[in-house]
């Protein structure tokens, strides 16, 4: 069923709390519904969204809002083999309830993505991704409802171009609207904890994980038990418990999480950060970083900003999230969008001075 609405407040439909409005706004709930749409006579642009998690709207929306309603988990029975289960959501689905789905079903894939706002839709779109793991290891198919052409197109993971928060989606938006994604889920025992202290954290975990009674009970409602056999649900529970420890909840504080990608760099420019960072503090600095195979460095952004001075700083209504500098939030519920970008900017101006490092927003701004 197709609902519209005009002059649509989007206040409650960005995870940022930003107090916009969209020209009109539609919601739909079947690629029958999409197929019904007269889109030559939209406003434009048209935007398709999810929970509005990633997002960063900047003004009022000019355009059309589309929010899939397209619900639905189904295994796909002929082609699951073994253990493994290729599995069909629909783009509506909350992603973080597929992960539980996935997690109750003792098969691995998504769990380190537990927590992460957002819909199945907007998964293969930026490509999102926590703890070492991103959609694209999971990620078989997207299916798309070409907007031109009303045909239903099926990508394949290889046609999805996925790069670090990238995918062929983000480059062409306005074409293709995400319907449903079909995801590879596997049997066999396959944990990702080398990210962190995801793995020291797990193990901690598994000794007051209660699973005689009720392997899906919330860790702080347990009592101590003889150590447990790592499992999706161990680590999906762990994941929750590491992120809500770090990260406000865009119920209370409004955000679009992390708000940076981490930059990669060449091993050169670690080292002149490294020499930068202890000059600077007058002796040899730690830099946290993790090497890529190809030689490059992933600098983490959140040890960037608060190494020059951002923890906490505020600009209007805006602020860098005291527990995680990664994170800009709505610190008083009426920021602006202008405040955001006003911090935003005096955060990459300042790493660029400081170590030649442009930072790049992992946050889409409409």
């Amino acid at each position: 069923m197709i609902k519209k609405s005009y002059n649509k407040n989007l206040h409650k439909l960005n995870t940022f709390g930003m107090r916009v409005r969209a020209t009109l706004y539609i919601e739909y709930d079947s690629v029958e519904d999409l197929t019904a749409i007269q889109w030559d006579k939209l406003p434009q642009p048209v935007l398709n969204i999810g929970e509005g998690s990633n997002l960063l709207f900047t003004k009022d929306f000019p355009g059309t809002i589309l929010h899939s309603g397209i619900r639905g988990i189904e295994v796909l029975e002929e082609r699951s083999c073994g253990d493994d289960l290729f599995v069909r959501a629909g783009a509506g689905v909350i992603m973080d309830d597929f992960c539980d789905w996935a997690a109750r079903k003792e098969v691995w894939g998504p769990e380190n993505l537990s927590a992460i706002p957002g819909t199945v839709g907007a998964a293969p779109v930026q490509n999102i991704g926590a703890y070492g793991v991103e959609a694209a290891d999971i990620i078989d198919s997207v299916e798309c409802f070409e907007m031109a052409t009303g045909k239903i197109v099926t990508f394949s993971a290889a046609q999805c171009e996925f790069g670090y928060r990238d995918s062929f989606f983000k480059h062409n938006r306005g074409r293709y609207i995400v319907t449903h994604v079909t995801f590879h889920l596997y049997g066999d025992f396959r944990p990702v904890l080398e990210y962190g202290k995801l793995k020291e954290e797990v193990e901690r975990n598994a000794e007051i994980y209660k699973a005689d009674t009720d392997p899906y009970k919330p860790i702080y409602q347990t009592r101590f038990v003889p150590p447990m056999p790592v499992s999706p649900m161990l680590v999906r529970e762990t994941v929750k418990i590491i992120r809500e420890n770090k990260l406000p909840s865009p119920s209370k504080k409004g955000s679009a999480g992390s708000f940076f990608k981490n930059p990669v760099v060449d091993a050169a420019v670690f080292r002149a950060v490294e020499n930068t960072a202890a000059g600077l503090k007058g002796g040899t600095v730690a830099v946290p970083h993790y090497d890529l195979p190809d030689g490059s460095v992933k600098i983490p952004a959140a040890w960037l900003i608060e190494f020059c001075g951002f923890k906490g700083r505020t600009c209007g209504g805006a602020a860098v999230w005291e527990k995680q500098p990664l994170v800009i939030v709505n610190d008083t519920g009426r920021a602006t969008p202008r405040d955001i970008v006003a911090l935003e900017n005096t955060i990459i101006d300042k790493i660029r001075d400081t170590f030649g490092i442009e930072l790049s927003p992992e946050v889409d701004h409409i």
